[in-house]
């Protein structure tokens, strides 16, 4: 019975909002906007948030970063102090390297925006990572192409080098960049390996996309090491079953050793982790997310007075019809629920255009921008819910107000 009611009650429904066109849509139009509003809001909170997971699983979450500069802000040290401290040096990482007992893999790299050409092709907003050889064993790599560099060639400092997808797109177009030489620093290097495409995600940048890898010894030749504001950094992965803390206590008694600090001194070095960045970054994320709340929730509140405004007309015109429906022994159940089907189907589906909106700007940012983002499910349900929520909220007043008319006075009304 309550299935053939429902039945009835959403195809007198659908007829009502299928002949009312102009009154649907504007109807629809604030759900729509309020609907567009949260969960574009949602979908890039949660584009931004897969792609710093992504991140720092490639960082590691067992790995640690000395570097000159921290990750996080620190009340304690000022910037003016960090200017005058040293860059990590090969010394600092040898020493790690001889002492360490926790230490799994590490590693040391200098990084530069040094240009790469190819004949007539330059690439300048990249970066150019001039690494010892066991980088692949701390950071995350797939090579498409080619291969890695040997132990060999690292030592020797061979002029080899292993380029990004995103570069290699842009010097080499439809050219296979494998063999070819390509020029950085003023000096020639061949390429035997192209990174697998990462993609961009998030607050993050497009990680090795745009990348020049190189061995360390072979950018001796254009980078100086003695520079006191090298961007350099020694990266520790800690042995299976060694905490993080354990790792950390560890180099910096090793590091403070060798660079003499004494006891009550700060360090006059930065000690980094992935988890820096998302501690960091809450903090954003929750502003992100009570902002899409407020700015779609006032948008939704407006559609469901539009709603609630419309149903009262759509009430006030079926007035006598209601009258001879209940005289023919229509109970007042069915009257409500007929109405909160009209309500509810015209708020679900000014939901389902906002999502249908959204989807199509994720398409349209993907293709222009390449850019991993997309509608999630639970995005979708989180749509049908509010909305449908909001059209039972908005519809009940004048809902209830139509199962509560005597059959007598409303029959008599449009007479």
């Amino acid at each position: 019975m309550w299935l053939k009611m429902f039945r009835e009650s959403f195809l007198f429904a659908f007829s009502s909002v299928a002949g009312n066109k102009l009154r649907t849509f504007l109807s629809l139009f604030g759900i729509t906007i309020g609907i567009v509003s949260i969960i574009s809001v949602f979908t890039v909170f949660d584009w931004m948030e897969n792609g710093i997971r992504k991140n720092i699983e490639s960082l590691g979450d067992n790995t640690i970063y000395i570097e000159k500069w921290p990750w996080a802000p620190d009340p304690n040290i000022k910037w003016w102090d960090i200017i005058k401290w040293p860059p990590p040096t090969t010394e600092d990482y040898l020493a790690v390297a001889r002492s360490s007992v926790s230490a799994g893999a590490l590693s040391y790299t200098v990084t530069s925006g040094e240009p790469v050409k190819y004949r007539g092709s330059v690439v300048s907003n990249n970066t150019v990572i001039a690494a010892t050889h066991d980088f692949e064993n701390v950071r995350t790599l797939e090579i498409e192409k080619g291969r890695y560099f040997t132990q060999s060639e690292s030592a020797a400092g061979k002029a080899v080098a292993i380029i990004g997808a995103e570069m290699a797109d842009k010097l080499f177009d439809d050219i296979d960049p494998m063999g070819k030489e390509i020029t950085v620093g003023g000096y020639r290097a061949q390429v035997i390996g192209v990174f697998k495409k990462e993609g961009r995600g998030g607050l993050s940048d497009s990680g090795m996309d745009e990348t020049l890898l190189i061995p360390l010894n072979f950018s001796r030749q254009f980078i100086n090491f003695r520079n006191h504001f090298l961007n350099s950094r020694i990266m520790i992965r800690g042995k299976e079953g060694i905490s993080t803390q354990q790792l950390t206590d560890e180099v910096v008694m090793i590091l403070r050793s060798l660079r003499r600090i004494g006891p009550g001194k700060e360090n006059n070095f930065s000690i980094n982790q992935a988890s820096q960045i998302t501690s960091t970054l809450e903090p954003v994320f929750n502003g992100i997310n009570v902002a899409g709340w407020i700015i779609g929730g006032f948008s939704i509140l407006v559609g469901g007075f539009g709603i609630a405004n419309i149903m009262f007309v759509s009430v006030r015109e079926r007035t006598s019809i209601i009258g001879i429906q209940m005289a023919l022994g229509a109970k007042r159940r069915w009257i409500l629920l007929q109405f909160l089907t009209e309500s509810v189907l015209l708020s679900i589906t000014g939901g389902i255009l906002g999502l249908l909106i959204v989807f199509l700007a994720t398409l349209f940012i993907n293709y222009f921008f390449t850019l991993d983002m997309f509608l999630t499910a639970g995005n979708i349900i989180l749509a049908i819910v509010i909305s449908g929520t909001i059209g039972i909220i908005a519809g009940f007043a004048p809902a209830s107000a139509a199962s509560k008319m005597n059959p007598v006075e409303a029959i008599g009304y449009s007479f």
